[in-house]
C-alpha cells in the first residue's frame, strides 16, 4: 500500500534527501522544510521505494501538498 507524505505546515523545501527510486525504511527524513527559522525533518512512516517525488529544493508547500509517495 502507498503512503502518501503530504505537507504539514507552510514551509520552504530546504533540502531533499532522496530521489525517486531510493529504497527507504520506517523513520528516514524525506525532505528537510523549513519555516520560521527552525529546520523541520519530514520523516516517513513505512518502508518501501520512493515512486514520486513531488517536490524540489526551493519550493514552497503549503499544508497538505503532497511530498513525496513510497510504496
Amino acid at each position: 500500500m502507498a503512503e502518501e507524505i503530504k505537507a504539514e505546515m507552510v514551509a520552504n523545501v530546504l533540502n531533499v534527501l532522496v530521489h525517486e527510486g531510493d529504497p527507504i525504511t520506517d523513520g528516514d527524513t524525506v525532505v528537510l522544510l523549513e519555516s520560521m527559522k527552525m529546520e523541520i525533518p519530514v520523516l516517513t512512516e513505512s518502508s518501501g521505494v520512493v515512486t514520486r517525488l513531488a517536490v524540489h529544493e526551493g519550493d514552497v508547500v503549503q499544508e497538505g501538498d503532497l511530498i513525496a509517495i513510497v510504496e
